[in-house]
Parts: structure tokens; C-alpha cells; sequence
């Protein structure tokens, strides 16, 4: 999956892209970790499952210039992308996922685009 300017989950109409202001460190602070490419990578449970092969994870991946990033939601094991918008399912997850993405808007690492 290459990293775009403008990114979405699939199912969702809401686009995101990175906010201009936002730094290395603020995506540290945040809970991403450094990959060895450079990149900074983000994955965290949306399930509420206590059985760790059920679970459904954000993932989302900020080129290391800061420019572009690459978001979706997988499998646990990360290998499968998942649209959790059409399963019915997923209520809680799509809860938990929404949180997530205003939380990154509200600390300035991504913006919606309207």
C-alpha cells in the first residue's frame, strides 16, 4: 500500500491528511513507534474481544518526511484489510475507531478533509 496525501477507510466517507504542523516527536508522544525504514507506524486494537485472533487493528503508517501516510483498519495479524463499516459486528470497534481518529485530530496529527 503506497502512502498518500489524502487517506480514508474504506466504507467511510470522512478523508483525513496529515496536519502540516505536526512533528516526530508529537508522533512519539502519541505512541508511534520508529520503524527501521524511518517511518512511523501506529497499530492499536479496536476490539473488545478478549481473544486476540478475533481482534480488529488500526494501523497507520506516516511516511519519515512527513509528508504522506497510509491508514486501515486489519486483521489482527495485520495481513487482511478489513472494512468494518459494512459489518454489522463491528458497532463497538467502528466506536472505538472514531475516538481514535478524533483524538488525532484534536492533538493536531491529522485533519479532516471536507
Amino acid at each position: 500500500m503506497a502512502f498518500d496525501k489524502i487517506s480514508g477507510l474504506k466504507g467511510s466517507s470522512k478523508q483525513y491528511r496529515l496536519n502540516p504542523n505536526v512533528k516526530k516527536y508529537t508522533l512519539r508522544d502519541y505512541g508511534f513507534q520508529e520503524t527501521k525504514s524511518g517511518n512511523f507506524q501506529y497499530v492499536r486494537s479496536l476490539s473488545t474481544s478478549t481473544n486476540p485472533k478475533q481482534g480488529v487493528m488500526l494501523k497507520v503508517v506516516v511516511a519519515k518526511d512527513l509528508d504522506s501516510f497510509r491508514i486501515s483498519t486489519t486483521t489482527a495479524n495485520g495481513l487482511k484489510n478489513i472494512d468494518i463499516y459494512n459489518l454489522k459486528s463491528m458497532e463497538q470497534a467502528i466506536e472505538n475507531l472514531e475516538y481514535m481518529l478524533s483524538d488525532f485530530v484534536e492533538r493536531n496529527v491529522l485533519e479532516e478533509v471536507k
